[in-house]
């Protein structure tokens, strides 16, 4: 039996998935596997390393065994690279969905459009650096691929209902907090450092700034001031596992004004929990919060928790939004369907723009 896409569905190949319970990848092939994205079928997942040069580490291992239980029982085919990939099935649209290290994204981009994909679903920042996305930009457009993006707080209950609230109140300043829940120690912030090399701004709080982007017109043209809070925030040179000094923002909270008037803060911290929110300030007084999760999504977050013991916390807090995202985009690709709120390639370019922007601007206010 092999995974095949049904009526309405798109064939899904998911380019790079990590360990069970650590990678992102793993926890949007559990989503499909489940039928969550009624559009999406999984049908292909490549991994790279676990199944190349990490296959025989202890977690290569671990993932071996992954592989070979959900090939027996669901029919997906595990692939090393994509030229292992069979032709699309006719008829089909195929929807690559880029979940790997952000460094191979530019390579796996190109290899998703020699494999006939005609829609990818990339995961946030897109690449390391601008100039690499906006190629990245230009060869999808070129070959006539459709690139969407994994930012799921654009979709956020949270989100939304704090810029209604805004919207409907004069004088209303948004904030967006960011939280993980990494230990605040040298060696649990090391090996984050390490592994997140391109820098919180450009992963942690990439999802803020292309709220920002997308919702209250920020671009680096279009910023007149950035001031980080400098009572809150943290820079920190640490160790990472390979022995090698990281630099990044342990913490870190900053307003932006724009030319037109407009100001909006984001506060993001690697250590300060589980829970994110949204608030609204009127005069310097907090008027409105939403967090994520709200009490609707506690209880489904406890439900996930039980069935995913030691998966990391955000998989379930995020767990809605992540399927808003799959779906919309797997539903464009499979039916033509209009993918509302969802991020293009062009607000993510802007958005690693403002992130390579702020990253000096900010370090340099708080180390001088």
């Amino acid at each position: 039996m092999s995974a095949a896409a049904g009526d309405n569905q798109c064939e899904v190949v998911l380019v790079g998935c990590g360990l069970p319970k650590r990678g992102m990848g793993w926890y949007h092939a559990v989503q499909m596997i489940k039928k969550k994205c009624p559009s999406a079928k999984l049908c292909f997942i490549v991994e790279p390393w676990f199944l190349g040069g990490g296959a025989t580490s202890p977690a290569g291992e671990e993932f071996a065994v992954f592989a070979k239980e959900t090939e027996e029982k669901e029919g997906i085919k595990f692939c090393k690279s994509m030229d292992e990939l069979p032709p699309v099935a006719e008829g089909k649209k195929r929807l690559a969905l880029i979940s790997g290290r952000t460094a191979d994204n530019p390579a796996l981009l190109t290899k998703c459009i020699e494999g006939k994909c005609s829609t990818i679903y990339l995961e946030k920042p897109g690449a390391p650096t601008v100039a690499e996305l906006e190629k990245m930009r230009d060869e999808a457009k070129a070959a006539g691929v459709a690139v969407l993006m994994g930012y799921n707080k654009n979709v956020c209950k949270y989100v939304s209902k704090a810029r209604e609230y805004a919207a409907a109140n004069e004088g209303s300043h948004v904030t967006f907090v960011s939280n993980n829940a990494y230990e605040n120690t040298p060696e649990s912030l090391g090996e984050c450092f390490e592994r997140n090399r391109e820098g919180m701004l450009k992963n942690m709080a990439i999802h803020e700034l292309a709220l920002l982007v997308s919702f209250f017109d920020v671009t680096v043209e279009s910023i007149e001031k950035c001031e980080a809070d400098k009572e809150f925030s943290s820079c920190q040179t640490l160790k990472g596992p390979s022995g090698a000094d990281f630099t990044d923002f342990d913490k870190i909270k900053f307003t932006i004004t724009t030319k037109s008037g407009k100001s909006v803060s984001v506060s993001a911290d690697r250590c300060g929990g589980d829970v994110s929110w949204a608030k609204v300030d009127i005069n310097g007084e907090e008027v409105f919060r939403h967090s994520m999760p709200d009490e609707e999504d506690k209880a489904n977050v406890e439900v996930l928790q039980k069935e995913y013991p030691g998966a990391m916390p955000y998989f379930f807090s995020q767990d809605p939004d992540y399927i808003t995202v799959k779906e919309r985009v797997a539903s464009f690709c499979a039916n033509g369907t209009e993918a509302t709120g969802i991020a293009t390639i062009d607000i993510a370019v802007e958005t690693l723009r403002v992130a390579e922007y702020l990253t000096p601007t900010l370090r340099e206010q708080l180390l001088g």
